[in-house]
């Protein structure tokens, strides 16, 4: 299996590795994000309203209660916005060093359904285990691992990288997905291109 890498340079979106070794975590090779799962989950408020400019009535709010149709939950993260009708997100975020597993999802997805939301998004500080991948593919939750702001940035030349742009993000998040032929690919969110965002939102269609 190929590890496709996809990275966010200050202009331009281009491949920079293809690993045949799935066991290297290349996202998480700067270490885990270092940060308590409170201020995670703020840094996810704060990149999802970044990433909100150019839709209509974007709005995030951290942990909001809502009631679903088996009670009430309160969602870590949620982002609302108008796409021709008025569109609700729910956001998991997961401050872990273990692998997320396919439960993560399957409750996200759950959440979703019972409160009546359009989306379901994961954010983790961890990498995805192959069963939640497949599931988030087939039951349109996106997830996005969230890394060290170093991991967008590479160059052509075999001498190691010792000093890094000042222009980096801290932190970067990368949405994570099988392709049809089951290989796991990133694509850098950024800082400021959000297209990769948008195609997280819209919702799955059969």
């Amino acid at each position: 299996m190929q590890l496709k890498l996809l990275a966010l340079g200050r202009d331009t979106l281009r491949v920079i590795a293809g690993l045949a070794d799935t066991d290297v975590d290349y996202l998480g090779r700067f270490g885990p994000v270092s940060l308590t799962p409170v201020d995670f989950e703020r840094l996810v408020a704060s990149m999802l309203s970044k990433q909100g400019v150019g839709l209509r009535d974007f709005a995030v709010q951290h942990l909001e209660p809502l009631a679903g149709s088996d009670g009430e939950y309160k969602i870590d993260v949620t982002a609302r916005f108008a796409l021709g009708a008025d569109f609700l997100v729910l956001i998991e975020c997961k401050h872990q060093r273990r692998a997320v597993e396919r439960d993560v999802v399957q409750v996200l997805a759950d959440k979703v359904r019972s409160i009546g939301a359009q989306k379901g998004m994961v954010f983790a500080t961890a990498p995805f285990q192959r069963g939640a991948l497949e599931y988030a593919r087939s039951h349109g939750v996106a997830l996005v691992r969230v890394a060290d702001g170093r991991t967008t940035y590479e160059t052509k030349s075999a001498i190691p990288i010792r000093t890094y742009p000042s222009w980096l993000p801290r932190h970067v998040g990368w949405l994570t997905q099988l392709t049809r032929d089951g290989n796991e690919s990133f694509a850098s969110l950024g800082e400021v291109e959000i297209e990769s965002l948008k195609d997280a939102f819209e919702p799955r269609t059969a």
